[in-house]
């Protein structure tokens, strides 16, 4: 194609791959020839440029970025003045508005609509009036109708593919992160360093894809607010009314409507894994079902990036000591005569009193095996019997566990 003119492609972010890379070779080739008389604008959400620089790396410094940012406080203000001006009004709170809006215009037109609206102003007035009314006034009627555009999409993207009430609720906390975000964007692997706490549960979302899958299952819902790019790990949303939405949502109620509280999660895990090598097939499986249901658990093998390198002591020492709101040791045969789990039940032995410790005793050992931990409740498991499951119902047991944490710690904070 030759002398094509002043093309612009909307929504770059949205197309498939072999259409990104089949425009990114044709800009390649602009670039080249020097067609003075063809010109290619493409217009996406942020890192879109990233992506294009992905599919042909090389056309880096062939091509010019510029981002789109919120509009500054200034031009917001400007915005108010001609509609003052048009309809011969004052508005008092103006900066108040502008404040609101967020840097979107749209949002200080819907702002501006409604105060006029409250102050009975529909049409060009004969003589200047001023509102008094502030900016907070109308907020309410705002997110009133905007309550009925985006809470389900809200509430069926924070529940996750499943509603999991003994999970740490990673969805929603991913919304309330996304709707704290200057530019209606979240990079996600920088919002998990910034939140360590939630570093195990988030990570599986994105480890494992749940979130790319999530909006698959629920694109009816969500396709239309959210994009997620898993190259980049970034989460936008498009639609500055649906941020408005979010930024202004009561989240503690919010968390209840969708099934959770945000208030209660204490530590990075939910549980820690203690057991003896031999015991390993056993420990992994149970963290591979726990984490499948959301819950926060620590096992070794899944953070050796993290260990290698450190001093192990010191990183497993506060994990066991207070970082995992429970402790679960595999009480094997094994178990006391292995050096690491000598050196993990010494961190959390005194954590017994704390009711911190749910054991996992196997039936094989000798009676009075372990007897000072035998004063505590426990939970069983047979060796010879079928793993699986055993395994699945001591996940529901620990599930349930947290469940009446949880709803406790809900009534208590009522």
């Amino acid at each position: 194609m030759h002398n094509i003119g002043t093309v612009i492609v909307d929504d770059f972010h949205r197309l498939e791959d072999d259409i990104k890379i089949r425009l990114s070779d044709f800009m390649k080739v602009l670039a080249d020839s020097g067609d003075e008389g063809s010109q290619m604008i493409l217009v996406g959400i942020n890192k879109a440029g990233d992506q294009l620089v992905r599919f042909a790396h090389d056309l880096g410094m062939r091509m010019d970025i510029f981002r789109m940012e919120t509009n500054p406080i200034e031009k917001i203000e400007e915005l108010i003045g001609k509609g003052e001006a048009a309809l011969n009004i004052k508005i008092r709170d103006k900066r108040g508005i502008a404040e609101r809006s967020q840097g979107s215009f749209h949002i200080a037109q819907a702002l501006c609509h409604n105060l006029c609206l409250e102050a009975g102003v529909t049409e060009t007035q004969d003589e200047t009036i001023e509102i008094n009314y502030a900016a907070d006034v109308v907020v309410e009627r705002i997110m009133a109708d905007l309550t009925r555009q985006f809470m389900e999409p809200a509430i069926a993207f924070a529940q996750g593919s499943k509603i999991r009430r003994e999970g740490r609720a990673p969805y929603l906390h991913i919304l309330k992160w996304l709707s704290e975000s200057n530019d209606w964007s979240l990079d996600l692997r920088e919002a998990v360093r910034a939140h360590p706490e939630h570093r195990a549960s988030i990570g599986q979302v994105l480890d494992k894809g749940h979130l790319e899958t999530l909006l698959r299952e629920k694109s009816d819902k969500l396709s239309a607010h959210f994009h997620y790019q898993p190259h980049t790990s970034v989460l936008s949303v498009e639609d500055p009314k649906f941020i408005f939405f979010l930024r202004n949502l009561v989240w503690r109620l919010f968390s209840k409507s969708v099934g959770f509280t945000s208030d209660y999660f204490k530590g990075s895990y939910d549980f820690a894994l203690s057991f003896a090598g031999g015991d390993r097939p056993a420990a992994k499986r149970l963290f591979e079902i726990l984490s499948e249901r959301e819950v926060a658990v620590f096992y070794d093998e899944n953070e050796q990036h993290i260990i290698v390198a450190r001093d192990i002591e010191e990183y497993l020492a506060h994990i066991y000591r207070s970082e995992a709101s429970y402790v679960v040791p595999f009480l094997s045969k094994n178990y006391p005569t292995r050096i690491w789990t000598k050196f993990e039940s010494d961190q959390f032995r005194s954590r017994f009193g704390e009711e911190a410790v749910i054991s996992i005793r196997y039936k094989d050992v000798e009676p009075g095996f372990f007897s000072e931990e035998a004063r505590y409740g426990s939970l069983s498991f047979d060796p010879n019997g079928d793993h699986e499951e055993q395994l699945q119902q001591l996940a529901e047991t620990l599930c349930r566990r947290l469940k009446y944490d949880r709803e406790t710690a809900d009534t208590d904070g009522d």
